[in-house]
């Protein structure tokens, strides 16, 4: 299996320096079918991971800077009158592609911010009445700035819950900097990934993922840490049902990921905070207290005791 997709995580590397376990996390999300939200401050690379990803899947990349200004047709397209035929043509949006990259969704309206999440859930767009599909495989990776509050509308809890897996992924460190700097003194290393899959490709990994055996113990044990949430001392709004099932989902692209056609612990574990960090509401005794969520969600994975796996 990792002959598969180990030499796409090769090329993905020749752009994001040092971050390894985030792009993991991100092949595991597109493997599990799912979209990611980068939260980070900008320049630490959202969008060349997004472009890197695309380029060595040979997959069509768009990308859309969100601004006040974008509206719900730039994402889902529109129809226009043909004289010659006396119909309406339609026209595709940003959102016909298989990899679409929404910057700074925060940066745009609701109405807009709603157009994109109802083309992540449905895996189609409807103009005038009319159903498009979007080609598949389909993939948004949407980034959010969580510094400085002017001109943004932050997601709401609804909408987070369409991402699989929130993460962040941080300013590098001195030695990956340094090697950034001499990677793009002559050239841009983006211009040297390879293309290593293609969508069918995708496709069919996505389908073995599907296949990737959950024991019932590990079914019990991920539905347990999504239930521990909804009544914790420290939240208000615990992980979704659709919480649930991601978590799921992302187990089972971790254990391929990593070789195996079973789920283990480990796997659940691995991947509850990227699942969950951005589906949970802490009370406001907690944020007066400065509890983090991350903080919150590791006591929870060590107060509940995972099976054990026969050997």
């Amino acid at each position: 299996m990792a002959d598969k997709f180990m030499p796409l995580l090769e090329e993905v590397k020749k752009v994001i320096v040092g971050k390894n376990d985030v792009i993991g996390k991100v092949f595991m999300a597109i493997l599990a079918g799912g979209h990611v939200l980068l939260e980070d401050i900008p320049g630490v690379g959202k969008t060349t991971m997004a472009l890197g990803f695309s380029r060595a899947m040979g997959l069509e990349y768009r990308r859309v800077q969100f601004t006040p200004d974008v509206l719900p047709s730039d994402i889902v397209g529109f129809t226009v009158y043909n004289k010659s035929t006396g119909r309406f043509d339609y026209k595709p949006g940003a959102a016909m592609c298989n990899i679409l990259l929404a910057d700074e969704v925060n940066r745009t309206f609701s109405k807009t911010q709603a157009a994109l999440l109802e083309v992540m859930e449905e895996g189609n767009v409807t103009v005038d009445g009319v159903t498009y599909p979007v080609p598949k495989p389909f993939v948004v990776i949407a980034t959010q700035n969580p510094m400085g509050a002017t001109g943004t509308q932050m997601l709401p809890e609804s909408q987070l819950d369409r991402f699989m897996i929130r993460v962040e992924m941080g300013y590098p460190d001195t030695a990956s900097q340094i090697r950034i700097l001499k990677d793009r003194a002559e050239d841009n290393p983006i211009d040297h990934v390879r293309q290593v899959l293609s969508g069918g490709d995708l496709l069919e990994l996505q389908h073995d993922v599907a296949k990737v055996y959950v024991a019932d113990p590990i079914l019990e044990y991920l539905t347990v840490l999504c239930e521990a949430t909804r009544g914790h001392g420290n939240i208000a709004l615990g992980v979704s049902p659709r919480g649930v099932l991601a978590l799921h989902q992302m187990a089972r692209a971790c254990a391929y990921v990593h070789g195996r056609d079973y789920c283990i612990p480990a796997d659940v574990q691995e991947v509850f905070k990227d699942v969950c960090s951005h589906r949970i509401v802490l009370n406001s005794k907690s944020r007066l207290g400065n509890v983090s969520v991350e903080d919150v969600l590791d006591s929870i994975l060590k107060q509940i005791e995972p099976p054990s796996i026969a050997k």
